[in-house]
């Protein structure tokens, strides 16, 4: 054997390789010394080094109250609700430095809502050193401050819109305005709009852009018929870009026949229209108007673009109707859908005890009339209307001996108080009046239209599924409403129709906590 030659040498049995073990050196705990970190422990780690401290602990943040939105730097607007992913996003792009270190998990702590205060605990993770990785939780407060945002400041200044629609109809009453009103809250059509301004005969709407105007026609399309023309004016021009700014003006006119108006069609038109009679009444306004041959109970329809090809005005409206005291019905065996065709005669009810003259008509309201009840209507002989559609339909062959002495319109509760106390209540658009203040007498008008209006709502089931109807839900109204019905049961006096509680919606604006 060789003994220069290189041999192994065997490891000992029994025994482990261990790395070398030092003592900490603030501490003197025993640690490996192949991975620490500058001689120190885990636990001396975490007292000495602070993987946050270039993250502020404080910080602010902007809320806009008109619109309730959040300015994410340097000039964008967002909605976040309380407590939102969105709005936690927000709050950790607002700080410094976050970017440099991982972050684990965030979540927000309550606090209470009138402190303007939002806390957030943030946990993070960074390496200290070759092999060491630290995680540590904090908290940041964020001061919420207020400040206007530029779409809610120029909704409080004059004259910064782009673009306008101005609803007009050449009637006059405003029972339509009225319908439109409610449809325009039910579907918070009016939420982009800058302004809503009442003018002499309709209202005007301002919106911030131009396409916030062109779907707020868009809606007008879809609930009522209407004609739109549309201008443009240059308020300002780049000469050197070529840019241009302008505003816009859209003028709608509303079609001037409204619900349950007596209308003379011309000749040609009631043809084409699935030959109708020409004298029909309204008896709704969609997307287009509806007529109704209270004779035979046909129906037809005039589409928007029908009507302003030649439009026309009705024959006569409801200031026009006449009140009559049903003397006797006979129902026939023709219905269609509420409708129910009889023969009916009828008195005026000026004449009752003057004069004994009785007519004769048929009506679609077989259904709800009985002997004695009072109804509206209007009356044909002995009236001049100065109608040349009228004037044709009397020289026609066809149909000038089919024009009835009376046509019925609704029925009509004589009995019903005039200062009624309702469980249920509508909404009102907030609208600017400007220097139109109605006078005493317009203001009485107004009042009564309204009251028209509120009694068309309850006695049309179909016209109260369109609306949005809620609770009246203050004390006083309801004690009122309690004396009011207690009244009306000793004495009987109030026969109108009363809207049932479960077509009622709750208003959330009016509930609130209260002690007890």
């Amino acid at each position: 054997m060789d003994l220069d030659t290189p041999m192994g040498m065997a490891p000992m049995l029994g025994t482990a390789r261990t790395g070398a073990t030092i003592l900490c050196c603030n501490c003197g705990s025993p640690i490996d010394g192949t991975s620490s970190a500058g001689a120190m422990c885990y636990d001396c780690i975490k007292l000495t080094v602070d993987i946050s401290k270039t993250i502020p602990r404080e910080a602010h943040i902007q809320f806009c109250r008109d619109c309730d939105r959040w300015l994410m730097p340097p000039n964008t607007w967002v909605n976040a609700a309380p407590e939102s992913k969105e709005l936690l996003a927000l709050c950790l792009k607002r700080l410094r430095n976050i970017t440099k270190v991982r972050i684990v998990n965030a979540e927000f702590i309550w606090t209470e809502p009138h402190s303007r205060r939002i806390k957030v605990k943030i946990t993070i993770q960074d390496s200290v050193a070759d092999g060491v990785l630290m995680q540590q939780s904090f908290e940041v407060v964020y001061v919420v401050g207020t400040q206007q945002c530029k779409d809610c400041a120029k909704s409080y200044t004059a004259n910064v819109w782009r673009a306008s629609v101005q609803v007009r109809q050449k009637v006059p009453h405003k029972r339509t305005f009225l319908l439109l009103e409610q449809l325009i809250l039910k579907h918070q059509a009016h939420r982009d709009t800058i302004n809503i301004k009442e003018e002499k005969g309709g209202i005007d709407f301002y919106f911030a852009h131009r396409n916030q105007a062109e779907a707020f026609l868009s809606f007008l399309k879809s609930v009522i018929p209407i004609f739109v023309k549309d201008s443009r004016q240059l308020i300002s021009q780049d000469n050197h870009t070529g840019d241009k700014s302008y505003k816009f003006n859209y003028s709608v006119e509303i079609v001037p026949i409204c619900r349950d108006d007596l209308v003379a069609l011309p000749l040609k038109l009631a043809r084409s229209i699935g030959n109708i009679t020409p004298l029909v009444l309204c008896h709704r306004i969609g997307t287009s108007v509806n007529l109704l041959d209270p004779n035979t109970l046909q129906t037809a329809e005039i589409s928007s673009d029908v009507f302003w090809r030649a439009p026309f005005q009705p024959l006569a409206g409801t200031p026009d109707l006449v009140e009559f005291i049903v003397m006797d019905v006979e129902p026939t065996n023709v219905r269609k859908g509420k409708w129910v065709l009889s023969e009916v005669q009828v008195a005026r009810a000026a004449d009752l005890g003057v004069n004994d003259h009785t007519y004769f008509t048929r009506t679609h309201l077989g259904n709800l009339l009985h002997a004695g009840d009072s109804v509206l209507g209007y009356m044909l002989t002995g009236t001049n209307f100065n109608s040349s559609a009228l004037d044709a339909i009397e020289n026609s062959r066809a149909f000038g001996s089919t024009i009835p002495d009376v046509i019925l319109v609704k029925k009509h509760y004589p009995n019903r108080r005039k200062n009624r106390k309702r469980n249920w209540k509508l909404k009102r658009m907030a609208k600017d009046e400007g220097e139109l203040l109605p006078k005493a007498a317009d203001q009485e008008k107004m009042e009564a239209e309204y009251e028209m209006f509120l009694r068309d709502v309850e006695e049309d089931e179909e016209l109260r599924a369109a609306l949005a109807l809620y609770k009246n839900t203050k004390k006083k109204q309801q004690d009122a409403d309690a004396m009011s019905i207690a009244e009306t049961e000793m004495t009987g006096v109030d026969d109108g129709p009363r809207i049932n509680m479960d077509e009622l919606l709750d208003d959330f604006d009016e509930l609130g906590i209260h002690d007890e």
